[in-house]
């Protein structure tokens, strides 16, 4: 039976913990793996702009020793030129896999539906599930651990709130989250996260400060506070948002040499400044480049 990525919510830990370990065995030795996916074909179809989902999942998949071939929004027009249910199952007999960048979750869900090939979340308007593994692969990484680690996360609660949610309360990994009041996270999601939580003896905590969620963390965490689809509340979310920017006042509310974390495109004077983007700190562009490696220890599951 075929195996999709739709939702960190759908993977057991040892799945995920699975993946960390290739992940790892990747990065060590990127030779060993050059032909995992030799003769493999990987469909990727863009609706929204894109620069490290796509340029990981074509590097990668050429460093695994397959192809991959990228369909920009117009080329499929999914659910008008062709309905999705056609385009799941014709691409079927092409390639081996599909990866799919979409604003409406449903799409992902869709396509899984009728594809006989993985699909890969690679973003929708719900979830994020390849940035939230990387995340957390990235904190494990550079603190050697998980359990009792304390992440704050503040700004939107949007798709990548969603999966952090989901990843941290699987692994044991303390978060809490700050949003504005209307802009917390899917209450479906939290609840669902709070029973992860019960198991793994994660503490999970919502605020609306910013410096209430920063109290004593290892890691920060923020995202743009206006997403790709949004841009008209753009100058709204501005005003409202205000407080929650992650500077080096609210830094210094967290323990000492507190990570920071940030799954980019930054909006570098908005959500972040720029000398916490670019402090010693600041391990962003680790994380950026994990999406690589993590996703390489996705393709090698679901597609070999």
């Amino acid at each position: 039976m075929k195996k999709d990525l739709i939702s960190i919510k759908d993977l057991s830990v040892k799945e995920i913990e699975d993946i960390f370990t290739l992940t790892d065995a990747l990065k060590k030795d990127k030779l060993k793996y050059s032909q995992a996916l030799k003769g493999k074909t990987l469909a990727l179809i863009f609706q929204k702009p894109s620069n490290r989902t796509r340029v990981s999942f074509s590097v990668g998949m050429f460093q695994l020793g397959g192809l991959s071939i990228y369909l920009a929004p117009d080329e499929i027009n999914l659910g008008v030129r062709e309905a999705i249910k056609d385009v799941a199952k014709t691409l079927s007999r092409y390639v081996d896999g599909i990866v799919l960048r979409t604003f409406e979750h449903t799409n992902v869900v869709e396509l899984a539906k009728y594809a006989d090939v993985p699909v890969i979340n690679g973003l929708s308007d719900l979830s994020h599930p390849c940035q939230g593994l990387a995340d957390l692969y990235t904190i494990q990484e550079k603190l050697g651990r998980l359990k009792g680690v304390t992440l704050a996360y503040v700004g939107d609660g949007n798709n990548v709130t969603h999966s952090l949610l989901y990843c941290a309360s699987k692994l044991g990994v303390n978060i809490s989250v700050a949003t504005p009041k209307k802009y917390e996270p899917n209450k479906d999601v939290v609840k669902k996260a709070k029973e992860f939580a019960a198991i793994s003896g994660a503490k999970m905590n919502l605020y609306y400060s910013a410096a209430e969620a920063s109290k004593n963390a290892d890691i920060i965490y923020t995202d743009v506070w206006t997403s790709m689809g949004q841009e008209k509340e753009a100058m709204v979310r501005k005003k409202i948002f205000e407080s929650f920017q992650v500077n080096k006042k609210l830094v210094s509310l967290a323990k000492n040499g507190c990570l920071i974390m940030h799954c980019l495109p930054a909006h570098r004077g908005e959500e972040i400044t720029d000398e916490v983007v670019d402090s010693g700190n600041s391990i962003v562009f680790d994380q950026a480049e994990n999406r690589l490696h993590v996703q390489k220890a996705i393709l090698i599951q679901l597609l070999k």
